[in-house]
């Protein structure tokens, strides 16, 4: 059988950009070579594209001066993967390959936000994950909660503050949050993952300390009612019109909350998988997982994560990531394995996801009949 040709694109301007680099790692690892011919294209933080021998390992030194600028039109007459070589202070543009099927493995703005993923729908390419609408709405979180609220699914109580709003009068937004009740808060940016930017606000001033971080990395503040005494859980949704989810698996964080740290520095949060939760508490969840992937939208993969009060068992939708870690330590990836489908299994599926996905866009015609 003829190879499929898979361009896997990582990095990206974000303060994800490391994770991003670990979780290709593992993904590059698991595409088969007898299965796929693969091209590495690695996004700069200053968003250039990047190819050649070794992307990942020159992003991961830095020493970028081996590889060329790579292009992909937004034109789909022309939707191959150019490169641009400099030779004699004169540049020229070669065609390096006709792409089937792009695979980002990025995470947080310019990567899971639908900014990609609008030039991979006006290139009109196969890729992995939701499309625009999708992964626009899964990567804000105050748009997504509003989404929640409209369609019953339970979230913690929140509210949405502007940059700008931080900047010009401070003590009005901290009063404006204490009127959800006590402490703690948690300010997070709108649109980021990974727990960057995230604190967790026990007083009046971690929280002006804590919108300050936040708001270093989005213009959009999101700022959550702490909710006591919660047990964390998380469960992997698989599919496109028709999704599965995973079983669900409970973490047990190192620090005071699931922080960056706790993800992907330090290494040491518990996970329990399955989650001891009681069968009815674990459906429940399940079926959230999959209302809130439709609702959205979603296409491919996504992680939900979910509190659970200890007490009361009662569940609060926390957020839906389109674009998850892939590494390693990954739960995404980990929560599949329990569920039976192994790391090169989901990789498999989700690029036969993505062809499935092309093929319904080309169904859909563009322009009126005559």
């Amino acid at each position: 059988m003829k190879k499929l040709r898979v361009a896997v694109l990582f990095g990206g301007r974000s303060g994800e950009h490391d994770v991003s680099l670990m979780s290709a790692r593992s993904v590059l690892v698991a595409l088969d070579p007898e299965k796929y011919e693969v091209t590495q294209i690695g996004i700069t933080l200053g968003g250039e594209w990047l190819t050649g021998e070794n992307t990942l390992e020159a992003f991961t030194s830095g020493k970028f001066s081996e590889l060329n600028r790579a292009i992909l039109p937004g034109d789909p007459s022309h939707a191959s993967l150019y490169v641009s070589r400099v030779t004699n202070h004169a540049e020229t543009i070669h065609k390096l390959s006709d792409i089937d099927i792009f695979f980002p493995v990025l995470h947080g703005p310019f990567g899971e936000d639908g900014t990609l993923q609008g030039l991979l729908e006006m290139a009109d390419v196969a890729y992995v994950g939701a499309g625009v609408a999708g992964s626009s709405v899964g990567m804000d979180k105050g748009i997504f909660k509003d989404v929640m609220r409209a369609n019953n699914i339970p979230i913690v109580e929140s509210i949405l503050v502007l940059r700008g709003d931080i900047e010009t009068d401070m003590n009005g937004v901290i009063e404006q949050v204490e009127k959800m009740g006590a402490y703690p808060f948690f300010a997070k940016p709108a649109n980021l993952g990974s727990s960057v930017g995230i604190s967790k606000c026990n007083s009046r001033s971690d929280l002006s300390e804590g919108l300050m971080e936040a708001a270093r990395y989005d213009r959009r503040i999101v700022i959550e009612k702490g909710v006591g005494n919660v047990r964390e859980v998380e469960v992997s949704v698989l599919g496109n019109e028709h999704p599965e989810t995973s079983v669900c698996g409970e973490v047990l964080p190192s620090r005071e909350f699931y922080s960056y740290e706790s993800k992907y520095v330090d290494g040491t949060s518990g996970l329990i998988i399955p989650s001891q939760l009681p069968n009815e508490v674990t459906e429940k969840i399940r079926e959230y997982a999959v209302r809130a992937y439709k609702a959205i939208d979603c296409a491919g993969m996504a992680r939900a994560d979910f509190f659970v009060e200890s007490d009361t068992n009662k569940i609060y939708l926390n957020e839906l990531n389109t674009l998850p870690g892939f590494t390693s330590i990954s739960m995404y990836p980990k929560l599949w394995q329990a569920s039976g489908l192994a790391y090169p299994q989901l990789v498999d599926r989700l690029i036969e996801l993505a062809l499935a996905r092309k093929a319904q866009r080309d169904h859909t015609e563009r322009r009126r009949s005559a």
